[in-house]
């Protein structure tokens, strides 16, 4: 499956944003989805999994309760609410997929494993 990410953009803190990632080539439906992100000079980590149907969710506790990951399998997309925007939150987004055999949980661990990777889309929030 491809993944296209896009939604970035240059915002200020406690705003919001929500970024987008469009599948194709594969039925979206069979991959448990992921968004990780990677801030200059740092690892890349991970930020939210959601499962094959969106019934599981899973967030680093970096994000939790701000964050929201969802999915719409009719139009091959998954979207990450980002609210209450920090500066530490600056970084490039990435979406990810993973072959699932199950609808309503994320392969463990769900933060690893993901094998279909999009492009970056830059989230830049100013303090």
């Amino acid at each position: 499956v491809q993944l296209q990410a896009f939604g970035g953009g240059l915002v200020q803190a406690g705003d919001s944003l929500r970024l987008s990632c469009a599948a194709s080539g594969r039925p979206f439906g069979n991959y448990a989805a992921a968004w990780f992100r990677q801030a200059p000079g740092q690892d890349r980590e991970f930020v939210a999994a959601i499962s094959r149907v969106g019934s599981t969710t899973n967030y680093a506790d970096s994000v939790k309760g701000r964050f929201a990951i969802s999915r719409d399998n009719a139009k091959n997309t998954v979207y990450l609410q980002m609210n209450d925007l920090k500066p530490e939150d600056t970084a490039l987004y990435y979406c990810a997929a993973k072959s699932s055999f199950s609808t309503l949980r994320i392969p463990s661990p769900a933060n690893s494993g993901y094998d279909n990777w999009g492009q970056g889309t830059l989230v830049t929030v100013s303090s």
